[in-house]
């Protein structure tokens, strides 16, 4: 066949393919690349770590509350100074230093997440603290908060819908709830769900008993030198218990 002898359609080809390529390259549709491979999801105790700010969000809670303390110990008994005054240095102590804290993570382009819910947590406990004239009632909300924790995690045992076992799935699990189907882990989900009600209740047991005896300053070194290793060694406990668990069903998996 000699040149442009060829068939009318078979000519038009080559040019009408060049403009579909145009078009697509202009519109920017062409296939997604395929996906890569999923990663594996981070440990349950990286994403806990994460929701919590790791080891900068635990001290950075405990900032506003340390310079609460401090001021109020300092002014009011070191000083002699009044103590209405007293607790108004240390109600703008703790909240300024809880601003600062948020103003610096967005100063750095940093999440503010953990800054913003302190922030808002200290802000209720000096507004309490402030209309009473008490530096007590400062730690009033996270007592009462963490009393009613413990009352949600033993209601959940009770329905038989462990609240730990929802927290882990959703960490750790990528969402799924299949240990309702795990006789071992559900059993385990239970009883470690009574361990973390035990746990807060002796931190905001503790706590209580000082708030009615008055003793504001110790709440606050309390809150800031037992709470965070009960809790710790809670969360240790957890990652312990649910491995455990976890890897002989593996284990009995692989060798059955």
């Amino acid at each position: 066949m000699t040149p442009g002898s060829e068939p009318r359609h078979a000519a038009r080809e080559p040019i009408e393919d060049r403009v579909a390529e145009e078009i697509v390259e202009e519109l920017e549709l062409r296939p997604a690349p395929a996906a890569e491979a999923d990663e594996p999801m981070p440990s349950m105790s990286e994403q806990v770590a994460e929701q919590l700010g790791g080891v900068r969000g635990l001290i950075e809670s405990s900032i506003p509350v340390l310079a609460f303390v401090v001021l109020n110990v300092v002014l009011g008994d070191v000083l002699k100074v009044a103590e209405r005054t007293a607790l108004y240095w240390a109600i703008g102590g703790a909240l300024g230093t809880a601003v600062l804290i948020g103003a610096y993570r967005l100063y750095r382009k940093e999440a503010v997440r953990h800054a913003v819910n302190g922030i808002f947590g200290v802000a209720i406990g000096a507004f309490l603290a402030y209309r009473t004239g008490d530096a007590k009632n400062f730690y009033l909300p996270g007592i009462l908060l963490t009393l009613a924790q413990v009352v949600l995690l033993v209601l959940s045992v009770l329905v038989r819908r462990p609240i730990i076992g929802y927290v882990w799935g959703v960490l750790a699990n990528g969402g799924k709830h299949d240990w309702f189907d795990n006789p071992r882990l559900f059993r385990t989900f239970q009883w470690l769900t009574l361990v973390w009600a035990g746990s807060l209740f002796v931190r905001s047991g503790v706590q209580g008993w000082l708030w009615l005896q008055d003793q504001a300053n110790a709440i606050g070194i309390v809150r800031i030198l037992i709470s965070w290793p009960i809790y710790a060694a809670t969360f240790a406990f957890t990652v312990w218990a649910v491995r455990r668990v976890t890897r002989e069903q593996h284990a009995e998996a692989v060798t059955g």
